[in-house]
């Protein structure tokens, strides 16, 4: 009877335990990060025209890109992915998308920082230009031999 008794609360306890590693599993949202991490957060460390581009590595490393016209502006980005609810299938969502933007004089001081958040991205308008592509154009050669190929293949 005793025996019974503790097997009957101690399978009723490791219900319990299994029951709050599920319900912890389940409130905790998985990320994906890519870029730096709390990025507002780090440039507010950043004080203009105090800090130098030394500092800037110290603080963020090196940077995801460096301005096309100019080299003393240089680029962060974070952002921030998390999967969706059930009804939407699980698909990523994205939580966050910030880019810094830093300016520096020609002494390697800090000028201007600017941070755009998910909100001022919508607002970006992108330019629809088409480059065009002198690598990918087919010499003489090619476009002849690709022609004999086709003719040989299609007899078969």
């Amino acid at each position: 009877m005793i025996m019974y008794f503790r097997t009957k609360h101690i399978n009723k306890l490791l219900l319990f335990f299994y029951f709050l590693i599920l319900i912890n599993c389940q409130f905790q949202e998985s990320y994906k990060n890519h870029g730096i991490v709390f990025l507002e957060n780090r440039s507010n460390k950043l004080v203009l025209n105090t800090s130098n581009k030394n500092d800037v590595i110290k603080i963020f490393g090196e940077p995801h890109t460096v301005s096309f016209k100019n080299d003393n502006e240089w680029i962060y980005i974070e952002r921030v992915l998390s999967k969706g609810e059930y009804h939407k299938l699980g698909q990523n969502i994205l939580k966050t998308n910030n880019v810094l933007i830093l300016s520096f004089n020609k002494y390697g001081v800090l000028v201007d920082k600017k941070i755009l958040y998910k909100r001022d991205l919508q607002k970006v308008k992108f330019s629809t230009d088409k480059t065009a592509n002198e690598l990918s154009k087919k010499s003489f050669v090619e476009k002849f031999l690709s022609s004999v190929r086709s003719k040989m293949y299609k007899n078969k």
